[in-house]
C-alpha cells in the first residue's frame, strides 16, 4: 500500500525553493551532500504540529504560512534605509549580518581578535575546503538532535558565526553578533553559528536578531555552543524580529567539567517565535543559570522550550522565565529536566511566571522532570496572575498615578530576570528596551 504524504504549502515551498537557491548556497562536495541529506530529512518529518508533543502549543504546520520568499534570498545591503550602523568603539568586537549574509566586522584594540579569539563567516569556512572538524560536528549534531527545524536550517544555511575562544583567554569586552533584516518585502533566511569556548576561558557573547515591524519574514537560526572544562560564558540573546515576522531558533549548549553557562534571553515584538534551548551537561561540576523574559502583545505567540540534560553527576541548573502578556498574546514555557542514571548530586530548579495585562491573553506552562537517579534535589513551579489591585491602590494612595503604579509593579516583576545580567551596561540596555515596550503598552501601542 502506498501512503501519500500530505504537505502544507509552506513545507512544499521550502522543498521547492531549495532547488532554486542551491547553486547560490556556499559549499560543495560533502557540504552539498549534507544539505541534500538534511532536506530529505525535513521532507520525511515535515513541519512539527500538534501530534508532536513538544509542539502541542505551537503547531508550525498551521502557523508557518510564509511561502513567497525562498530561504537564503537576500537583498543588497546598500538598499537599506532601516539599518543603522552600531556606534564605533575602540573596545568593541562586533559582527553584523544583513539579510542572512555577512556584512562587516569590527574588532577593537582590547578585543584580542587573532590572539584571544578567531572568527570567520560560515560561508567562507564551508565555501572552500571545509575542515574535518566541521564535518564531524554536523554529523554529530544531526545524530543528537533529529529536529525538522534544524534539518531545514542545515539545508538552507547561508552564513553565520564560526568562532573559537582560545583556552585561558579572559575577554574584557563582549563579543557581539547581530542578524538584521532590512527588508520590508517577504524574506526568509537561515543562519548557523558554531562557537567553541576553550578550557578556562571567560567571555560574554551577545546575539541579536532584529527586523522592522513591517514586512513578512521568516528567520531560522541555530547556535551550537561548546563550553570546555572550567570555562565561563555569559550569553545574551535578544530577539525582536518584527510584528509580522516568524523566528524559529535553536540554541544547543554542551558544558564540560566545571564549566559555567549564564544566559539571559529577551523576546518581544515578534509575531511568532519558537526558541528551543537544549543544554547537555557533559562533565561533572558544571553550572547553568538560564533566565528568559517574554514581552507579548497584540496576537503574538512566543514559545520558549527547554531540555536540560543532566548526563553526569554533581551539576547545578537554574531556569527562570518571566512573561508579561497584553492584548491577545500567548506565552508558552515548556521545560524538561532529565536526570540520567548515575547523575547523582544533581541540583536542578525551574520556575515560570506570567503577569497577565489583558483578560484575552493566554499563558501555557508545562514543566517536566524525568529523574533516573535517587540522590538529587530537583523541583519546578509555575504561577500566573494579574496585577494586584491592592498594590495599585497602595501606590496610588501615596500619590503615584495609576499608569506609573502599574509600570512600577511590572518593572519589579521583570527585574528578577534582567538583574541576572552581570554587565551593567548590557543590563541597562535590556532594561531600556523593556521600558520602551512597557511605555508603548501603557499608551495603547500596537
Amino acid at each position: 500500500m502506498t501512503v501519500a504524504i500530505m504537505r502544507t504549502k509552506a513545507e512544499q515551498a521550502f522543498l521547492d525553493s531549495f532547488e532554486t537557491v542551491a547553486k547560490e548556497l556556499p559549499g560543495s562536495g560533502w557540504v552539498a551532500k549534507l544539505r541534500r541529506d538534511a532536506l530529505a530529512d525535513f521532507a520525511r518529518q515535515g513541519l512539527p504540529g500538534r501530534r508532536v508533543e513538544a509542539y502541542k502549543y505551537t503547531d508550525l504546520r498551521e502557523r508557518v504560512k510564509l511561502t513567497s520568499a525562498p530561504l537564503a534570498e537576500h537583498l543588497r545591503a546598500e538598499s537599506n534605509r532601516l539599518y543603522a550602523e552600531p556606534s564605533d568603539s575602540s573596545d568593541a568586537a562586533s559582527i553584523t549580518f544583513l539579510n542572512g549574509r555577512f556584512h562587516k566586522s569590527r574588532f577593537g584594540e582590547t578585543a584580542g581578535h587573532g590572539r584571544d579569539f578567531h572568527f570567520d563567516p560560515l560561508a567562507k569556512v564551508i565555501g572552500a575546503d571545509p575542515p574535518a572538524w566541521l564535518h564531524a560536528h554536523f554529523a554529530d549534531a544531526a545524530q543528537r538532535q533529529p529536529s525538522a527545524i534544524a534539518a531545514l536550517n542545515t539545508a538552507h544555511m547561508s552564513d553565520g558565526v564560526v568562532m573559537r575562544i582560545e583556552p585561558g583567554a579572559h575577554l574584557a569586552t563582549p563579543v557581539a553578533w547581530s542578524f538584521v533584516s532590512t527588508s520590508e518585502q517577504p524574506l526568509a533566511t537561515a543562519v548557523r553559528n558554531l562557537v567553541r569556548v576553550g578550557a578556562g576561558a571567560r567571555v560574554t557573547l551577545i546575539e541579536t536578531h532584529f527586523g522592522p515591524n513591517s514586512g513578512t519574514r521568516l528567520a531560522n537560526a541555530v547556535t551550537d555552543l561548546v563550553i570546555e572544562d572550567g570555562a565561563e560564558v555569559e550569553h545574551i540573546q535578544h530577539i525582536q524580529a518584527g510584528a509580522a515576522a516568524t523566528h524559529l531558533g535553536i540554541t544547543n549548549v554542551t558544558l564540560g567539567a566545571g564549566a559555567t553557562y549564564r544566559a539571559v534571553g529577551l523576546t518581544l515584538d515578534t509575531a511568532l517565535a519558537r526558541h528551543d534551548v537544549n543544554v547537555t551537561f557533559a562533565g561533572p561540576g558544571a553550572k547553568l543559570d538560564l533566565a528568559g523574559l517574554v514581552l507579548g502583545r497584540r496576537a503574538e505567540h512566543i514559545d520558549q522550550t527547554l531540555v536540560i540534560d543532566h548526563a553526569v553527576p554533581g551539576c547545578h541548573s537554574r531556569e527562570l522565565f518571566k512573561c508579561v502578556l497584553d492584548g491577545r498574546a500567548r506565552g508558552i514555557v515548556q521545560g524538561k529536566v532529565i536526570v540520567r542514571p548515575g547523575a547523582q548530586k544533581t541540583d536542578g530548579k525551574q520556575m515560570a511566571q506570567a503577569l497577565m495585562l489583558s483578560p484575552d491573553a493566554e499563558f501555557d506552562s508545562k514543566p517536566e522532570l524525568e529523574i533516573y537517579a535517587d540522590d538529587v534535589v530537583c523541583g519546578h513551579g509555575s504561577t500566573c496572575a494579574e496585577i494586584d489591585a491592592g498594590m495599585i491602590f497602595y501606590l496610588m494612595a501615596r500619590g503615584i498615578p495609576r499608569p506609573a503604579a502599574r509600570a512600577l509593579l511590572i518593572e519589579s516583576f521583570i527585574g528578577e530576570a534582567l538583574d541576572k545580567v552581570r554587565d551593567e551596561n548590557l543590563r541597562n540596555s535590556l532594561i531600556a528596551i523593556a521600558h520602551a515596550w512597557l511605555r508603548a503598552a501603557e499608551n495603547g501601542g500596537t
